[in-house]
């Protein structure tokens, strides 16, 4: 028996396993109850290639629907991704945006753990070594809240998924203006110049095929800066896998709750 398997009794004793969403009794730590796992909206298909976007079962023909490689959005037609696919474990609606805060603003990084295990779940084989890497958080940003959330969701993910973690791949040369709330040529211009590759992991990046990891992907004008940087430095390829993926079709309800909070999460 191992020494955490022995502490899980006292754990439980001191702090008894509870629903992170509802506050529900649970048998064990680290997961959510029946019903608030029913209330995630996981991304299903027929959905885009490229970004994952869900389609309708109209938007193709169904010999095209069938292969789901051939199925490509509007969006990625017209502005093709510099990233090779997008892998999301739930689509940002009212119960993942919870888990999000709480993990992000509210202190409880345990819950990184679960987060983690549900994006590693989407992320679909992979072919070879990849390399794990966070989006990155400035130094100022990472003094305030603790922790860079994007950097405990990439070392749950490299463990589950047996790759290799670069922490610090990627850096914030300044500070930039909280994004919730911007739209997208905003968030744009905010981060343009203000994330590079890390010169002293320039080697480990140079034709690596990169993993970018993110807790909530919103208008990708973050992960696009992120992508940028790693192209230069000498990236072959880049996956982008993230927890929530905002769309606007799948946030109604999420939106209700307007305010800093609601958009500190974006």
């Amino acid at each position: 028996m191992t020494a955490p398997a022995l502490f899980v009794p006292l754990l439980d004793l001191v702090f008894p396993p509870r629903c992170p969403l509802c506050g529900e009794a649970l048998a064990e730590q680290g997961g959510l109850c029946s019903a608030c796992w029913s209330t995630l909206v996981v991304p299903g298909d027929p959905s885009c290639s490229r970004c994952q976007r869900p389609l309708a079962q109209t938007d193709a023909p169904a010999d095209v629907a069938r292969d789901s490689d051939r199925l490509v959005c509007a969006a990625c037609l017209v502005h093709p991704p510099r990233h090779h696919g997008i892998s999301a474990a739930t689509l940002y609606t009212a119960p993942s945006r919870k888990l999000v805060l709480a993990f992000k603003h509210g202190r409880r990084v345990a819950l990184g753990a679960l987060l983690a295990r549900l994006m590693a779940a989407r992320v679909p084989p992979l072919d070879g070594p990849w390399l794990v890497v966070p989006v990155p958080l400035h130094r100022w940003r990472l003094w305030k809240r603790g922790y860079n959330q994007s950097a405990v969701l990439a070392q749950h993910i490299a463990r589950a998924l047996g790759q290799p973690l670069c922490i610090d791949a990627l850096e914030r040369t300044r500070r930039t203006p909280s994004l919730g709330g911007l739209d997208r040529r905003t968030r744009a211009r905010a981060l343009a110049g203000a994330i590079r590759a890390n010169p002293a992991r320039s080697g480990r990046i140079a034709g690596a095929s990169v993993l970018l990891v993110d807790d909530v992907l919103t208008s990708g004008a973050t992960t696009d800066a992120c992508i940028k940087a790693l192209r230069q430095a000498g990236a072959a390829r880049v996956r982008i896998a993230c927890f929530a993926r905002v769309l606007d079709e799948a946030i109604d309800d999420a939106t209700q709750a307007a305010g800093p909070e609601s958009q500190a999460a974006a």
